[in-house]
């Protein structure tokens, strides 16, 4: 599973990646979690507000900050 975390840095963007590292540590899954920072990327994706989180390739949550049980939701399927 690649988690993709998307965002310029700002503190709404490490709180994301943060509650992403608590959701799959507390479901114990193996995932790839990586920042995606540059901003030509991120409007690719056609992501108009930051943070957003993809799960394998998919755009789950766009301009907000998910708490860590949404995410855990979000990936269990």
């Amino acid at each position: 599973m690649k988690i993709e975390v998307l965002g310029t840095g700002c503190m709404k963007c490490k709180r994301l990646f943060k509650n992403v590292e608590i959701a799959v540590k507390e479901l114990g899954i193996t995932a790839e979690i990586v920042k995606v920072d540059d901003i030509s990327e991120i409007i690719n994706r056609g992501v108009m507000l930051t943070p957003a989180l993809a799960v394998d390739g998919d755009m789950k949550v766009s301009g907000r900050v998910a708490d860590v049980k949404e995410l855990k939701e979000i990936l269990k399927g």
